[in-house]
């Protein structure tokens, strides 16, 4: 938390993804950090210590997801992490969500609500 908000890193390569994560968040009392490839998202994560996490599955490179996330954890995360995905029911069949240790999939176009509740459950 820094100044009062919970910070949410939000990596994407859809700039309006991240322009519709960053008002809803932003809306609803979050700081949204954001970054668009993977490489960034690693730095920002490091420089923000964010207190929750939305990667997206595909960006640049097909693995450059799961491969940040995997990453992430070695740094030792704390902050609860889920992975964005278009792929639906076909996520579970190209990704193994419990090995990778993501706490949930967010499904896009990503729903506000689900969103907001997840966000409220998670940083209690």
């Amino acid at each position: 938390m820094k100044g009062g908000k919970y910070q949410i890193l939000c990596v994407d390569d859809d700039q309006d993804i991240l322009q519709t994560l960053k008002m809803v968040l932003e809306k609803n009392g979050y700081a949204a950090v954001q970054a668009s490839s993977a490489e960034e998202g690693y730095r920002k994560y490091q420089e923000a210590q964010p207190d929750f996490v939305i990667v997206d599955l595909m960006m640049e490179q097909i693995d450059s997801g799961t491969n940040l996330v995997t990453k992430i954890k070695a740094l030792g995360n704390k902050a609860p992490l889920y992975m964005l995905s278009s792929m639906g029911d076909e996520l579970s069949q190209t990704t193994n969500v419990n090995k990778l240790g993501l706490d949930g999939v967010f499904q896009k176009p990503i729903d506000s609500k689900t969103l907001l509740a997840t966000l409220k459950a998670k940083l209690k």
